[in-house]
């Protein structure tokens, strides 16, 4: 869906024009507004702020000024002034729809998936036929495991996206984790017939092994996959986690490293090798391995965990604390990290803290055994390839 920004100059235009006071150029606004969407249409960032910020300080009301300027943002990847724009631009405009898509996916590119539900699910409300919306918004269910909702949302777009792997990839495991196996039979059949011998598909068998915690057949699949291409992103990703379940940590290590130097800008790839860093006592590598992931990702809580085991390790306790603390912020249902916590505050001598955290973390730890998350650090293993925007 894209946002008609010139409907929404003159909607905005018709509302706040009888109190618009023209600069003393009398510059036409209009005009103004044409040049700063024909700079963006160009990639002149600087140039397009610049007029949409003049139609601004000519009338305050333009609705497709602050959109436009939120998307600037979102060009530069400064997620929280695009957000202000973006909320401005709704307040003024509610009835768009593609302002609320961008809103989305400003979170969407945070991976902040739980906070991109409602922006997306009110545009599939509102226009129930947008690819985009209703395939993004299938995602983060999946990503938050809702997966009833996730295969009841993507099912509808069979006849526009049954040719995409990811796609099929994505349907088939929530269908079978919502229990719909004739949905999963008919995705799994699909995702079979049209990857066939692809590196693509290899990825995507590879993943699907890793996720059932087979990492022989894991490393097998992956192994064809990067043979067929080995500039695929995230497959070497995905092959340094194999290896890393298997704790073999140098060739992890050099997965890692490789998939880094195709897709430099992906955290998790920084995120687990640090983890490798920290399992080899390479505590100065490690801890610049999570900065940079948080660098890139400041949603990350699993590299706030890992770098309070660090300086726990270091015996840097109060440092340990801060890491701790941000990780339970972003990652409030983790035992991990409830238990971690609750060992350094103990060093810390602060005993009643210490005791009330690990009972939290027993509580939580005898609930999660259900559900096989038994281990300290557990938590899913992540997905980057899968969060790709469709086109």
């Amino acid at each position: 869906m894209r946002l008609s920004l010139i409907v929404l100059l003159l909607i905005s235009w018709q509302t706040g024009h009888a109190q618009a006071t023209p600069p003393a150029q009398n510059a036409d606004p209009q005009l103004l507004f044409q040049q700063g969407e024909a700079a963006l249409k160009s990639g002149n960032l600087d140039e397009s702020e610049r007029e949409f910020r003049r139609v601004l300080a000519i009338n305050p009301q333009v609705a497709g000024a602050y959109a436009n300027l939120g998307v600037i943002s979102m060009r530069r990847k400064q997620w929280p002034p695009a957000l202000e724009m973006l909320r401005k631009a709704e307040n003024l405009a509610p009835e768009i729809a593609g302002i609320r898509l961008n809103i989305g996916l400003v979170y969407y590119r945070q991976n902040e998936f739980r906070e991109a539900i409602p922006p997306f699910e009110s545009v599939v409300h509102d226009a129930p036929n947008s690819f985009q919306a209703r395939y993004l918004l299938g995602l983060c269910y999946f990503f938050v495991e809702r997966y009833g909702d996730a295969a009841t949302t993507l099912e509808p777009l069979w006849s526009q996206a049954s040719s995409q792997l990811n796609y099929l990839y994505v349907l088939g495991i929530a269908a079978n984790k919502a229990g719909r196996a004739d949905l999963e039979q008919r995705a799994l059949t699909r995702l079979v017939e049209i990857g066939q011998n692809s590196p693509e598909f290899h990825l995507l068998m590879g993943k699907a092994h890793l996720n059932r915690e087979e990492y022989d057949e894991a490393i097998a699949e992956l192994e064809l996959a990067a043979k067929g291409d080995s500039s695929l992103p995230f497959v070497h990703f995905d092959l340094g986690m194999a290896y890393l379940k298997k704790q073999n940590l140098e060739r992890a290590k050099a997965e890692f490293l490789k998939d880094i130097s195709i897709e430099p800008d992906v955290a998790y790839n920084y995120d687990q090798l640090g983890e490798v860093y920290y399992l080899q006592q390479q505590d100065q590598e490690a801890e610049k391995a999570f900065r940079k992931a948080l660098r890139l990702d400041p949603q990350l809580a699993s590299s706030h965990f890992q770098l309070a085991r660090v300086y726990q390790r270091q015996n840097k306790y109060s440092e340990a604390l801060i890491e701790a603390e941000a990780a339970l912020k972003l990652d409030p249902d983790s035992p991990g990290i409830h238990y971690l916590k609750g060992q350094v505050l103990q060093r810390l001598g602060r005993t009643q803290e210490a005791k009330a955290e690990m009972q939290t973390f027993t509580q939580m730890s005898n609930a999660a055994r259900e559900k096989r998350h038994q281990e300290l650090e557990a938590g899913p293993i992540p997905n980057p390839e899968l969060t790709q925007e469709p086109q």
